[in-house]
């Protein structure tokens, strides 16, 4: 090696370490004073003896506000920090196929060290301009046939599943990932009970479920910011797959707890409560995340998003905020599941966007006609249960309650069932054509 090449390896050796101090903790947040770093950068707390990872969420004149990745258990105030300089840094690549990581992008699968196959990348990248992106025109099928039929998807698109607890968004999801026919599935768990973690990777993805599957998981008792940083590691990982060209599903359960855990960043920063507690920073960062999603160049993240809706509430702020910005919703109702119904989808109250772009006319017929029956039943509904309907006084209630029982059996899909989408359209077609 040359003297020239030598010389700055030597400057950047010789060069003193610039470190700051803790000069406060609460709640949390560390308030730090004696370095220099920008809102996103990483610093370490007591460098060198187990660091703690914080990132910058605020700035002033002379001291930084920082949320940390970790426990704060044993920060004091003058315990050393240092500033490394650079944002968060995530793994990309074929070999993440198969594995679990953690919030930050860190293997917990108890499997090999990430190595060969891995680039490391910045966790924030450009969205792609909504003039390069290609239209949405292609299905994507998900192997569940209320939705390839009644709420079709295509590759870019993105759908939000609307829900309250225990109505089966996650069976839902699992079901998806084994039956669609993406490249590359990527999964956020975000904010997820940690009991049910093994659960949905053992028993409802299993082995070849995972195949082609990326995981990203953060339970519920990791820090907010870890929380919040795990559905964008997810993202991250999505659009590295869709700029080699390949078609992913980016399946996120769920953006209502990625959106409280910004609550918590934001309100710990000193921003002030706005709707339902909610800061301005949550109403910001849900677009920024979604809007991630979609058609690029080359490639394609077709974005599915469990909103857990509180108290049932489908205009709650979340709801209604990611409901704008979605290109279509799944409703998921408490009124099917609790009769057994599944999946228990709310057809007449979902709809896609994009569905006269990627089904062609005649099927398009079929799922209109399914719709207006579905309709016209529920208008009818009350009289029916009370004996106050008369057959013969509308045609097309008596033909809807005829073929009722046969759009039941086709709407009703039982868990680890797949049907392929020409098998659905021609089941569909068959009921139909019914006389």
């Amino acid at each position: 090696m040359t003297l020239v090449e030598l010389l700055p390896r030597a400057r950047a050796a010789a060069r003193p370490e610039v470190t700051g101090s803790v000069i406060g903790a609460m709640g949390l947040t560390l308030t730090v004073e004696g370095i220099v770093a920008g809102v996103g950068d990483l610093v370490e707390v007591n460098p060198g003896r187990r660091p703690l990872l914080a990132e910058v969420v605020a700035v002033s004149r002379d001291r930084l506000t920082c949320m940390p990745l970790g426990d704060l258990g044993g920060v004091h105030a003058g315990a050393r920090v240092r500033a490394t300089g650079m944002p968060l840094q995530v793994p990309v690549g074929d070999a993440l196929l198969g594995r679990v990581l953690d919030g930050l992008g860190r293997p917990v699968d108890g499997g090999r060290p990430l190595g060969a196959g891995i680039s490391w990348v910045d966790l924030s990248s450009e969205t792609p301009h909504a003039l390069s992106r290609t239209r949405v025109d292609e299905p994507l099928t998900f192997g569940v046939r209320a939705l390839d039929t009644l709420v079709p998807c295509g590759k870019g698109q993105r759908l939000g599943i609307f829900a309250g607890s225990g109505v089966g968004k996650s069976t839902l999801l699992s079901q998806i990932t084994r039956g669609t026919d993406a490249d590359v599935r990527v999964i956020g768990l975000i904010g997820e009970r940690g009991r049910e973690v093994r659960e949905f990777l053992e028993e409802n993805l299993g082995p070849e479920g995972m195949a082609r599957t990326v995981v990203v998981v953060a339970t519920s008792d990791e820090p907010p910011l870890v929380r919040l940083k795990a559905a964008f590691v997810a993202t991250r990982i999505a659009e590295a797959f869709r700029d080699q060209g390949r078609d992913v599903l980016l399946l996120m359960d769920s953006i209502t707890r990625t959106a409280m855990a910004q609550r918590e960043v934001g309100l710990s920063a000193g921003e002030p409560p706005a709707t339902r507690g909610y800061p301005p920073s949550v109403f910001a960062m849900m677009p920024k995340l979604l809007e991630k999603a979609g058609t690029g160049a080359t490639g394609s993240i077709t974005g599915l998003y469990t909103v857990l809706v509180e108290g049932d509430d489908h205009n709650e702020p979340i709801a209604d905020t990611a409901r704008s910005i979605l290109d279509g919703h799944i409703v998921l109702t408490r009124k099917l599941a609790t009769t057994g119904h599944f999946p228990a989808i709310d057809v007449l109250e979902s709809i896609s966007r994009v569905a006269g772009a990627v089904v062609p006319a005649p099927q398009m017929a079929d799922a209109r006609e399914v719709r207006r029956l579905m309709g016209a039943l529920r208008d009818v509904k009350e009289l029916i249960e009370i004996g106050a309907y008369q057959a013969g006084s509308d045609a097309l209630v008596d033909r809807a309650r005829q073929l009722s029982p046969a759009i039941d059996a086709f709407l009703q899909q039982p868990v680890g069932e797949s049907t392929a989408a020409h098998e659905a359209w021609e089941w569909l077609h068959r009921i139909v054509i019914t006389a």
